[in-house]
C-alpha cells in the first residue's frame, strides 16, 4: 500500500492491515513561523535557526530547520496508524531551509505477531535530495486497542482532524 498526502490511514490501522512493505509518502513545505513556533515549544534558540550572520560561519545559505521538526513529518503516519513509538532514530544529511518542501517516505520493515513493528523513513528536498533518514519501532494497534481505534473510526474519528 502507497498513500500520498495527509493519508486517512486509520482505517488500515483498526483493520490490521499495516504490514512489513507498507509505504506512505507525505509532503510538506517548512515555513519561518513554523521554525519559531518549534523553537519555543523545545526552547531551541540554536542561532544556527534563526541569525544570517551565524548561519553563515556552519556554510548554511540562510537559518535551517530544527533536524527534529523535519524529522518529525514520521508523527503523521505514526499518529494516524496509532502506532506507539518506543524507539526513535534520525541521521541528519543537508540542512532543510524555510520553504522548502520535504517528502517524507515511511516504509514498515517489519511487523512481529505482537504487533511490534519497525520502519524506515526516508526524507528528501524538492530538489531530490536526501535530507534526512529514520528508523522507528513500536506497537500498532492489537486487540482491544484495534477494537476502540475501529469504533472511532466508525464514529468518523471524532480526535482525528485528518479523517
Amino acid at each position: 500500500m502507497t498513500t500520498h498526502a495527509n493519508p486517512p490511514l486509520r482505517p488500515e490501522a483498526a483493520a490490521g492491515r499495516i504490514t512489513a512493505g507498507t509505504t506512505v509518502t507525505i509532503s510538506r513545505t517548512f515555513t519561518a513561523a513554523e521554525v519559531t513556533q518549534f523553537g519555543d515549544l523545545t526552547r531551541d534558540y540554536n542561532p544556527v535557526h534563526y541569525e544570517p550572520r551565524f548561519c553563515a560561519t556552519k556554510g548554511f545559505d540562510a537559518p535551517i530547520c530544527h533536524g527534529l521538526l523535519v524529522g518529525s513529518m514520521i508523527c503523521e503516519p505514526g499518529g494516524q496508524w496509532a502506532w506507539l513509538a518506543s524507539e526513535m532514530s534520525f541521521r541528519f544529511l543537508r540542512p532543510v531551509y524555510v520553504g522548502d518542501t520535504v517528502t517524507c517516505e515511511v516504509t514498515v520493515t517489519e511487523v512481529d505477531a505482537r504487533c511490534f513493528a519497525r520502519a524506515e523513513a526516508t526524507f528528501t528536498n524538492q530538489h531530490g535530495d536526501k535530507v534526512l533518514t529514520g528508523r522507528l519501532a513500536g506497537m500498532l494497534p492489537h486487540g482491544t486497542d484495534r477494537q476502540v481505534l475501529q469504533t472511532l473510526v466508525d464514529e468518523g474519528d471524532p480526535t482525528n482532524p485528518l479523517a
